[in-house]
């Protein structure tokens, strides 16, 4: 295993890198995925001729060991399901009613990770963007909380700020799992 700089340089022990996995055992790709598999099946830049995987996980050396920090993308994996929080955003942003829409993970009451959205307008029906979502998804990437905002807040940079989203409400509870 190596861990990385986006450059493909060595980190040091405490400094962050993406988690790269390498050697015999290493997969050829994914099945029936060519552009996936090109992106996470690279060249090894530390022996010729051969192919690593990056595992798109923030992780640093410590101690001799491996300590995980988070994804480097929005990946999240919820009641064992591995899920693009970007892929919910696309298919909220294509309902009529959702002017703006932001998808990030929370913990629910229990400690366990769910699903939670964030839309504009504040009079958006939520039972109706729920029916729409699962015309187009999984019932695992149905959001279980859902907070409705006159706008979403941004960075000087005009993108969402993920950060200054407020907590969805944990205590009224979630969708039902099923």
């Amino acid at each position: 295993v190596y861990i990385l700089s986006e450059s493909h340089q060595v980190q040091p022990e405490g400094v962050a890198g993406e988690l790269c996995v390498a050697g015999r055992g290493l997969a050829r790709g994914y099945l029936n995925r060519e552009d996936e598999t090109a992106k996470r099946f690279v060249p090894d830049p530390f022996v010729p001729g051969e192919r690593m995987y990056k595992t798109g996980d923030l992780v640093k050396w410590t101690n001799g060991g491996i300590e995980y920090i988070g994804r480097i993308d929005q990946q999240v994996k919820v009641r064992g399901y591995r899920i693009e929080l970007s892929e919910i955003e696309v298919q909220l942003a294509q309902l009529s009613e959702v002017q703006d829409a932001a998808v990030t993970a929370v913990k629910d009451k229990g400690g366990n990770t769910a699903i939670a959205a964030y839309v504009t307008p504040e009079t958006a029906d939520i039972e109706a963007l729920k029916s729409a979502l699962k015309e187009t998804l999984p019932d695992y990437m149905i959001p279980a909380f859902w907070v409705t905002l006159n706008e979403l807040p941004v960075t000087a940079n005009g993108k969402v700020d993920r950060k200054a989203l407020p907590e969805p409400d944990i205590e009224a509870g979630g969708g039902e799992y099923k």
